[in-house]
């Protein structure tokens, strides 16, 4: 008998009982078994950040299958946003799955692609005339706006920032900054890829006249960079994660982000917005350009717009994406119609379950404990984030040296005592906390309390 037929008790979805217990050692030996089939099969490239194995997972919990029951604070980076098999995206996605698996938007098109496209144009920012092309991942939808960017303007640059992650195709590897795991040994990357600086408050430090180099003042240094690096009459796109996600969490100051802006709207560069980690309710707004309000010419969404199912979109300027000619832009499966009725229900969870509301209470109540920890831990550097997407920077006491070893150890120490949490960050020293919206409040406060209880361990 399968693991899978032994754990067919299980229903997965918010009816879960919403508590962390632990029934074995973490891992336990149904997950133990299964790593050791995995290791026969599996590419070792293909890691994991837990050594154990889903059985069923819902509201604010994931039930391995030795009955473990962990605290959810990952999302499955940031994808189950809505939830793990919330109601309403199972039965949705359920009713489509019955109709037809696929048919490809490309040959015979279907009425859900042409709602999630309004759908996507009424939710994202501006109140300009906008289309859309939906795809299967962030990477591809990353890469999909550089060609649109390209094919609409003429040029060929691409400009990135310091500590960008946008993906793991070839382009979107150039595109990304961190070497280890994503880039090393894989290239020759795309070229005509450039890098500026970016705000890092934190690490910023101060101008030359000793004032904190504040967001306006990072945004010149990054211009200055570009201009000089590549001229802005080369550059086709400058693409931008409104806060960073795999490098860090880092929240750019204020004026950062509105600044590159109005320069890439000055100089015919298109403005890119990558919220495929911050997008779709996150940070306790539709879209994290929102905060800044910043409306961007091009915005990339994936991850927690599908409720768990694999679907991204490039939504945009009708001008920019009407540029490609018919046959440009697509694949065979981008859009698909199991996929786009998630997306569709998980949308609708999201408005029906005041979860942007929930996100910023979220943002609240995480927030105020971490920086009370900070307030007695030197070795926590800085607490950030918006909504419910958080991040901790550890550093040696006294410094702002990173202390990734700080990070992995509070890491592990979580996943053994029944919470999952990331680490991230260019210098692998960040622990982020992406809950899903709907996660109980007790069940999040007992999940902050074994990170407190971790920190203590690792003195």
């Amino acid at each position: 008998m399968s693991v899978l037929a032994q754990s067919s008790a299980l229903v997965g979805g918010p009816g879960l009982p919403q508590r962390r217990e632990l029934r074995t050692a973490v891992p336990g030996p149904r997950s133990l078994a299964l790593a050791e089939r995995r290791s026969a099969v599996v590419a070792a490239g293909v890691s994991s950040a837990l050594p154990v194995y889903a059985a069923a997972a819902g509201g604010g919990v994931l039930v391995d299958v030795d009955g473990n029951s962990f605290i959810d604070l990952g999302s499955g980076i940031a994808v189950t946003t809505v939830g793990n098999s919330a109601p309403k995206v199972v039965a949705d996605a359920t009713e489509a799955l019955s109709l037809f698996t696929h048919t490809c938007a490309m040959i015979t098109p279907y009425e859900g692609y042409v709602r999630l496209a309004e759908e996507l144009a009424a939710i994202t920012p501006g109140d300009h005339k906008k289309r859309t092309a939906l795809f299967n991942t962030g990477s591809e939808a990353v890469e999909n706006a550089v060609k649109i960017a390209r094919h609409s303007t003429g040029r060929s640059g691409v400009a990135v920032v310091d500590h960008a992650y946008h993906g793991r195709t070839n382009l979107t590897m150039a595109m990304t900054a961190k070497n280890m795991p994503y880039k090393d040994g894989f290239g020759p990357f795309a070229s005509e890829v450039f890098r500026a600086p970016t705000s890092y408050p934190f690490r910023d430090g101060t101008d030359i006249d000793g004032r904190p180099v504040d967001g306006p003042a990072a945004a010149r240094r990054a211009i200055e960079h570009l201009e000089r690096s590549a001229g802005a009459n080369r550059l086709a796109a400058l693409v931008i994660e409104p806060i960073q996600g795999e490098g860090g969490f880092i929240v750019p100051a204020p004026g950062f982000l509105t600044e590159i802006a109005r320069w890439c709207s000055d100089n015919g560069v298109v403005f890119v917005a990558d919220e495929v980690q911050t997008g779709v309710a996150r940070t306790g707004a539709w879209f994290a350009s929102e905060h800044e309000d910043v409306v961007p010419d091009l915005i990339t969404t994936a991850k927690g717009l599908g409720g768990g199912l694999p679907i991204a979109a490039v939504t945009g300027r009708a001008d920019l994406m009407d540029s490609v000619h018919p046959g440009g832009l697509g694949g065979t499966y981008g859009g698909n119609p199991v996929a786009c009725a998630a997306a569709l229900a998980a949308l609708d969870t999201i408005r029906e379950d005041g979860l942007i509301d929930r996100a910023r209470a979220i943002g609240d109540a995480a927030g105020a404990r971490l920086r009370a920890l900070a307030e007695t831990d030197p070795r926590i550097g800085d607490v950030r984030g918006r909504g419910a997407m958080l991040g901790i920077e550890f550093v040696r006491p006294g410094t702002r040296e990173p202390d990734p070893a700080l990070a992995k150890a509070v890491a592990g120490h979580a996943h053994q005592a029944g919470v999952i949490v990331l680490t991230c960050g260019s210098f692998g020293n960040v622990i982020r906390l992406l809950p899903p919206l709907p996660i109980p409040d007790e069940l999040l406060h007992d999940g902050l309390d074994v990170l407190a209880e971790a920190l203590q361990a690792a003195r």
